[in-house]
């Protein structure tokens, strides 16, 4: 960035640089204003406009650097540690939420876009291969992304461990943690010892301050392990936690902040032995502990998918319990927003940035829509109270005590097949097709799960998957099946997200009529609930289930409880719409309320606009409130369930689906 780091950057030519007055309308000539690369935006997109309104004076375009009328000059080998030490100032004010997010994602995709690291890291590479000498190094590649260290930079973004110099890496410590762990796991299964008492056995290897003689220094060197250069690394992530639990209810909260995360990276991990140690089997143990703790994750978010390490030659994990190849089609599922421009908006007065949706098969979706149904399903049977500790238990959380999860979601091979259609109306003259992904999700028991309840484990996360692909999708579009928009005037031409196995195993295989799926679904979920009754240790009584309050016309709480409905319906061989029946049905029903009500067409399949509804003589503000019905379509029939079905408008649309409707909850 500047050439002083400690000095603020100056333009070659201030005269040149200048901002000039505020503009009348934003064009192509001013773009430059925003900082950065601005003019890196996807093909085909317009440069800022207005639409339409007031001619009057804008504010300045938003600029995402500290001293917006100098903008430092960026090199390609600067640190994303420089980008962020030029940010803008902090900013709380709600009003401005959207420059400040917007901001905020540009100047990371520009620290990400413009990262050019290889000669630095070509450099730190070849010092770790002379460090640690000929056959003491090897090479570590990350199956999807990594996250390690806790920094925190500007506004809490979280940020990979990184060196003096800015570079990202994985520190020495870290290195012989992940090696002193694995040793003292493998000592405890093998021994039959306790934590402590495993600990004092690995002495010999890694040191102990409270050993005699020379167990009291380790026996090896650890080096910090650096990417290898011209390889995939830093890159933009996004974390987004959608609900929360508040005093043991629910709050749908969407909270999407970005991050940077490094991206299929390939480590170079070099060891070597210590000075007055000559021994190449203490060596060898400690390279293969190391290697086996790779393999099982390093770093945050391991049950997650993140830090998932390929060692060749080291063999594969024995903990993997199901595994299912699987494929997407219609709204995908996505990671970051991508910087693609400023517009103003005349209509809200104010400068707006629409992001561009990046596709990327990422196991934490799967991971928390089995969190979600698993949550669902249980406070049917279980308390608030208890089911907030069982997921976290099972599935790793901060609250009501920090736990490690006992479930580990790993993808593999995931890639888009098909990017989504383009949202102009060459996507829909073209006849794109509807986007599509794919991979192969497996499931894992994490180094805390308790050996004694690995079988109850396994059952109930196979019937839980199982679930969770017939009862809806992955991502933006879950709540709805795919169809096509293309019949409208603006796209997206494709909505919802149909989730389906591409296995043949008889596990997978679908009965030919309703009242057969019904049957299999009651059994799938009757495995379910008795294997979450011998893993909680809880009576479990699915023929009895709870009913959550409140419920009412305008409230309802996402639980298959006794308030739920789930149906299958096949269907009509006279449907001429593009949709499956079920939804066609429910979209007219919306419909028809919206032109009446929107606050009663809301409660029927949700929505962003805000609205007020009346209880107990006052109003009552609603916010973003996602769709209470899910919907699955498996060809046959479909899959229709529904919260808070005892009241209208929701019982009203399960009486219109008629008696072909086949009630599968609550049990009959």
């Amino acid at each position: 960035m500047a050439p002083n780091p400690w000095e603020r950057p100056k333009p070659a030519n201030a005269a040149a640089t200048a901002r000039t007055n505020p503009p009348n309308r934003p064009n192509q000539q001013n773009r430059q204003q925003g900082g950065g690369n601005n003019d890196r935006r996807p093909p085909g997109n317009n440069p800022p406009r207005n639409n339409g309104g007031d001619r009057g004076n804008n504010p300045p375009m938003p600029s995402p650097w500290l001293d917006a009328e100098q903008e430092p000059q960026s090199d390609n080998s600067a640190s994303f540690v420089e980008y962020l030490r030029w940010m803008r100032p902090y900013d709380d004010d709600k009003r401005q939420k959207n420059i400040i997010n917007g901001t905020k994602v540009q100047i990371l995709d520009m620290a990400a876009d413009e990262a050019n690291y290889g000669q630095r890291l070509t450099k730190l590479t070849d010092r770790t291969k002379l460090l640690a000498g000929k056959g003491n190094y090897f090479e570590a590649q990350c199956s999807w992304r990594i996250r390690v260290g806790g920094h925190r930079g500007p506004e809490s973004i979280l940020l990979p461990a990184f060196d003096a110099l800015g570079m990202p890496y994985i520190p020495s410590s870290t290195l012989r943690g992940v090696a002193r762990t694995q040793a003292i796991r493998e000592i405890m299964t093998e021994e039959g010892l306790n934590w402590k008492e495993a600990e004092k056995r690995v002495a010999p290897w890694f040191g102990s301050l409270e050993a005699k003689g020379s167990d009291r220094a380790g026996k090896v060197v650890f080096f910090d392990a650096y990417p290898l250069p011209k390889q995939p690394g830093l890159a933009v992530d996004m974390a987004n936690n959608i609900w929360k639990w508040d005093n043991n209810q629910l709050q749908y909260s969407p909270n999407p902040n970005p991050f940077l995360s490094l991206k299929e990276p390939s480590f170079l991990v070099g060891i070597r032995l210590a000075s007055g140690c000559d021994d190449p089997e203490i060596l060898n143990r400690v390279k293969k502990w190391l290697q086996a703790g790779l393999q099982a994750g390093i770093g945050s978010q391991v049950n997650s998918g993140y830090g998932q390490m390929l060692v060749a030659g080291a063999g594969k994990s024995g903990d993997e319990f199901f595994q299912v190849k699987f494929a997407l089609e219609g709204q995908l599922i996505h990671g970051q927003q991508k910087f693609t421009q400023w517009n103003w908006n005349d209509r809200n007065q104010q400068w707006q940035m629409p992001g561009n949706a990046d596709p990327e098969v990422r196991a934490i979706a799967f991971k928390s829509m089995l969190r979600y149904w698993f949550r669902t399903f249980a406070l049917g049977v279980l308390s608030p109270q208890l089911v907030q500790q069982w997921e976290a238990r099972l599935f790793g959380g901060i609250n009501p005590n920090r736990e490690w999860g006992w479930v580990r979601v790993d993808l593999s091979n995931g890639k888009v097949i098909q990017p989504e259609p383009r949202s102009n109306w060459k996507g829909k003259e073209d006849d794109d097709p509807c986007g599509k992904q794919e991979g192969i999700l497996s499931l894992h028991y994490s180094a805390q799960t308790p050996i004694n309840q690995r079988e109850s484990i396994k059952t109930l996360l196979s019937n839980l998957t199982w679930m969770m692909f017939r009862l809806g999708g992955i991502g933006q579009g879950a709540r709805r099946p795919r169809y096509s928009r293309k019949t409208q005037d603006r796209a997206p031409w494709y909505r919802g997200s149909t989730l389906f196995p591409e296995d043949n195993d008889a596990f997978w295989k679908l009965p030919e009529s309703a009242k057969n799926f019904r049957d299999l679904f009651q059994q799938r979920l009757q495995g379910f609930y008795t294997a979450l009754g011998q893993i909680t240790k809880q009576q479990v009584n699915p023929k009895q289930p709870l009913a959550l309050q409140p419920v009412s016309n305008h409230a309802w709480r996402e639980a298959v409880d006794r308030n739920c409905r789930i149906v299958v319906l096949s269907e009509p061989p006279n449907n001429k719409s593009n949709k499956p029946y079920a939804l066609d049905v429910l979209h007219k029903q919306f419909h028809d309320l919206e032109n009446q009500r929107f606050t009663d067409a809301k409660s029927l399949c949700g929505g962003v606009k805000k609205d007020y509804y009346p209880q107990n003589n006052r109003e009552v503000k609603r916010d973003v409130t996602p769709s209470p019905i899910w919907m699955a379509d498996l060809d046959e029939y479909q899959v229709v369930t529904v919260f808070g079905a005892t009241e209208n408008p929701r019982r009203n649309y399960l009486q219109s689906l008629g008696n072909s409707a086949v009630q599968i909850w609550p049990f009959q």
